[in-house]
């Protein structure tokens, strides 16, 4: 099966949303294996050390997590250096459409898209970036 994306990172500190989004990336043949990740420092950390072809194309970042939230966590990602923020795509999740948290992601460069949880498969359907 061909896939959209080679590399896609799942980050949300729900295991239940973790579980339910990957087994859709993976069988609408948006992903082979997308790598799922429990927190903002775990990724940041596994972003720094990994070699450019190991990067994610795309990553889902929940906005609400404990340790760290989404919007930390794009502060911290931004100071990674361009080769890594161009190459990876930021998609924020949300169960909140509250319009503050829209606005402010709308207004971060980084963010690609801001999507209410759970993933459709017609969401990623249009996703193309």
């Amino acid at each position: 099966m061909s896939t959209k994306y080679k590399k896609v990172f799942l980050v949300d500190d729900n295991p239940m949303d973790n579980m339910v989004n990957a087994q859709l990336i993976s069988s609408v043949g948006f992903a082979v294996n997308p790598v799922v990740l429990n927190g903002g420092t775990d990724t940041l950390d596994m972003l720094k050390k990994a070699a450019p072809s190991e990067l994610p194309e795309l990553i889902f970042l929940d906005i609400r997590m404990p340790e760290m939230d989404g919007f930390q966590f794009l502060e911290e990602f931004e100071k990674l250096g361009e080769a890594i923020t161009r190459h990876c795509k930021i998609i924020l999740l949300s169960t909140s459409d509250t319009f503050k948290d829209l606005n402010r992601a709308n207004k971060n460069k980084l963010v690609r898209r801001f999507l209410n949880k759970p993933l459709t498969s017609e969401m990623l359907a249009a996703i193309n970036l």
